[in-house]
């Protein structure tokens, strides 16, 4: 047997019947002291300097990524070389 409910509430109605605090608020807050902090190192943006740092990090991050998938290749071959299948 299945039975399907089905209600019909906003986000505060659903928040306030859980008994879940309200943080819209806190929310507003947050976000604006973000904006601030944005905002105020805008300024600061190079994007030369920040693709450098992507991209020397990015080479490692590859190489990483690369030999950790090597070795799970190895590891669902059960060990074996990946040469041999």
């Amino acid at each position: 047997m299945k039975v399907k409910i089905e209600v019909e509430c906003s986000p505060a109605e659903a928040r306030a019947f859980l008994g879940l605090p309200d943080v819209t608020g806190l929310n507003a807050h947050m976000t604006a002291e973000v904006q601030k902090k944005i905002d105020a190192n805008i300024s600061m943006l190079q994007p030369e300097e920040l693709l450098k740092t992507w991209t020397a990090f990015g080479g490692q991050a590859q190489e990483q990524f690369r030999k950790l998938m090597t070795a799970a290749a190895g590891a669902s071959l059960g060990g074996r070389d990946q040469s041999e299948s």
